[in-house]
């Protein structure tokens, strides 16, 4: 006796599920290109001078300290003993701060106002997007930021003649390394943070950090035991490889330094994505 065919009820939309045989598929939808192709829409609608704001800080620095003071200063000791003007030699640390800025301001500020006003973060996770495409596709957008400021910075360099060394050509790519480092690990700190007296203490860290990573002067300034705080910290290292490269002084420090951002970098993606798994994904 033949059963009749039942029919079919329709139970609405299934919500979007991450294949578990994939390796990183409960975090990762492999669509972080859809952050950041709204990123770039956001970028394309919004007044382009806040884009590019952070990046005058160093040029004026460079400007105000490299010629003003710098004609008083003569030349210093550079990476390997190379005497060069204190004009060459803080330029390259600005190169990295310019990074450093783009980087943070994208990653802190941006991130806070989608994460505790807009709530954009929760709309995205209720998508195909995981946790990582968000980490990534937002990474991405403050590296592109961080770009902009050491392409910029890279030019006044160029006008300025404080680029000697074919090493210097590398300077662009490494400046995008320390933005993608910084970025990572700011985007983290910044989902701890929940009201905007809180977010004072990123300029509370940033300012001191910058002040006192040998970029207008040298590390040897210090007291011994201030000289090892310093250089932990990660600015020290964008600043001392800005440095070698700029002179052409390649040694086992310099990629000692560039592997310094690679393990930030890793260890920021995992922190953020954690954490954006902890906060939308109980």
């Amino acid at each position: 006796m033949s059963v009749p065919d039942q029919p079919s009820v329709s139970k609405g939309p299934l919500l979007p599920e991450f294949p578990a045989d994939r390796p990183l598929g409960a975090i990762y939808g492999r669509n972080a290109r859809a952050v950041i192709e709204r990123g770039f829409r956001v970028i394309a609608r919004q007044n382009w001078a806040i884009l590019v704001s952070g990046f005058f800080e160093p040029v004026l620095y460079l400007l105000a300290m490299g010629l003003g003071l710098g004609a008083l200063v003569g030349e210093v000791s550079g990476p390997g003993g190379t005497s060069i003007p204190y004009t060459a030699y803080i330029a390259p640390a600005l190169l990295a701060t310019s990074a450093m800025n783009g980087a943070i301001y994208d990653s802190t500020w941006n991130v806070f106002f989608k994460l505790r006003f807009a709530k954009l973060y929760q709309a995205m996770l209720q998508t195909s997007l995981g946790p990582m495409d968000v980490a990534l596709g937002e990474i991405f957008m403050a590296l592109f930021r961080g770009f902009l400021y050491a392409c910029g910075f890279m030019g006044v360099m160029l006008v300025m003649g404080l680029v000697t060394s074919p090493w210097a050509i590398l300077m662009v790519p490494v400046a995008l390394l320390i933005a993608v480092g910084f970025a990572s690990v700011g985007m983290a700190v910044t989902s701890y943070l929940k009201s905007f007296q809180q977010m004072d203490v990123i300029n509370f860290v940033m300012l001191p950090m910058f002040l006192f990573s040998a970029t207008l002067y040298p590390i040897e300034v210090f007291p011994e035991a201030l000289q090892w705080f310093i250089k932990a910290m990660p600015l020290w290292h964008g600043v001392e490889l800005m440095r070698h490269l700029a002179v052409g002084f390649v040694s086992g420090a310099t990629l000692g330094h560039a592997l310094y951002f690679v393990v930030m970098t890793i260890f920021g993606v995992w922190f953020t994505t954690t954490r954006l798994r902890a906060l939308f994904l109980r």
